[in-house]
């Protein structure tokens, strides 16, 4: 089984049609999960997983775990905040170090596709692949494909976003009377780019898992 999991508190939005676009490439059986309305906290430090590598903490959180260490490979669908993955994605990814310890890395060598949506289109320096692709690293992952998608910032959707000096609809337009549907940014089905590297890193992990 291929898992994919969004990362974003929207459940229908440009993370959720990403990840799912890379499961419909994928040889094999699937499954999804959205962490949108899902409650995921921080690591809380109380050891509980040290004995057995499952996590003790009564959220939603364990549920996911189990699927991430019984699947064949994983898509992390991770959304840009402040240039770092979102916090509901990074709780999830901190909890994950229940998996290591006393060397049992219950993740090794799985494969990982890392997907990161947002406003920024520097793929090089983007701090969320980085910060997403060292965890693949401290878990003893693979990593088959790393890449960026566009996607809405708050500014599109903010009331104040037409005249707010500091946001994007005024970096790409400056002060306008209306937000007009050139200046919004494509939906994840007017991007063929972004369809494009869904689709090769389906290819990817096929080629992998075969």
């Amino acid at each position: 089984m291929i898992l994919g999991i969004s990362g974003s508190p929207r459940p229908n939005g440009v993370t959720a049609h990403a990840v799912r676009k890379v499961l419909a490439a994928c040889d094999g059986a699937t499954e999804y999960i959205s962490l949108a309305g899902k409650h995921i906290g921080g690591c809380i430090s109380c050891l509980a997983c040290t004995k057995d590598n499952i996590c003790a903490v009564n959220d939603d959180f364990p549920a996911i775990a189990e699927k991430m260490v019984q699947a064949e490979a994983i898509i992390f669908g991770i959304p840009n905040y402040y240039d770092l993955p979102n916090g509901l994605s990074h709780c999830l990814l901190e909890r994950c170090f229940c998996f290591r310890h006393q060397s049992a890395f219950l993740l090794k060598d799985k494969p990982a596709v890392i997907l990161s949506t947002g406003y920024a289109a520097d793929e090089e320096n983007s701090q969320v692949l980085k910060v997403v692709e060292n965890f693949i690293v401290k878990n003893n992952m693979k990593t088959v494909s790393k890449f960026l998608i566009g996607a809405y910032s708050q500014c599109y959707s903010c009331k104040y976003g037409r005249t707010c000096v500091d946001g994007n609809i005024f970096k790409d337009n400056g002060i306008v009377d209306e937000v007009t549907p050139e200046m919004l940014p494509a939906k994840f089905n007017e991007q063929p780019d972004a369809i494009a590297k869904c689709e090769n890193a389906a290819q990817l992990l096929n080629k992998m898992l075969s």
